[in-house]
């Protein structure tokens, strides 16, 4: 394994603060595009990715998901960019599927430049009427289940140093 890919896993950390700067079209296209060449069940490539830009669909999004949380803030922490997966509920490994998809996405970012955070209960903001419109609205099938979503931007500061990994964290059995 190259060096380079092991230090852009160990010096990826989810970025909290984004510059208001939007991403550049190359730039989101290559994290879209790492995207599709995670692992899927059966190669089967069950996921939808949906990359939000747009204003007035990111602040419906982060109302949706802030209903969801209890809170007025902005779950995205106000990134330029919301990237959604979805995967249709009967999908072999939909959850799996999706998780490959959003970590692919995670690290292309971060070996760009960019800063990304996971960001939880899109399950809950697509299993609504509301959330129901908008995948119809964007030409999706039915029967998608959000799995999870990126804020994706330039990071506003350094990211924080890892934690120390815990001594026990593995084992090799021979």
């Amino acid at each position: 394994m190259e060096t380079d890919f092991l230090q852009i896993i160990k010096t990826r950390r989810s970025c909290r603060k984004y510059k208001k700067e939007q991403i550049t079209d190359e730039e989101l296209k290559a994290v879209l595009e790492a995207g599709t060449y995670a692992p899927t069940s059966r190669g089967m490539q069950s996921p939808y990715i949906v990359a939000a830009q747009n204003e007035e669909l990111r602040k419906q999004l982060a109302s949706m998901n802030a209903h969801v949380m209890g809170v007025t803030s902005n779950p995205y922490y106000d990134a330029p960019t919301y990237v959604l997966v979805l995967v249709p509920a009967d999908a072999n490994n939909p959850i799996q599927d999706g998780s490959c998809v959003l970590e692919n996405m995670m690290l292309a970012a971060h070996a760009i430049g960019l800063g990304s955070c996971w960001i939880h209960r899109e399950r809950e903001m697509f299993s609504t009427s509301e959330g129901k419109e908008l995948m119809k609205s964007w030409g999706l099938p039915e029967g998608l289940v959000g799995i999870g979503a990126l804020a994706l931007g330039y990071p506003a500061e350094e990211p924080a140093q890892p934690k120390p990994r815990k001594q026990d964290y593995y084992r090799v059995i021979k």
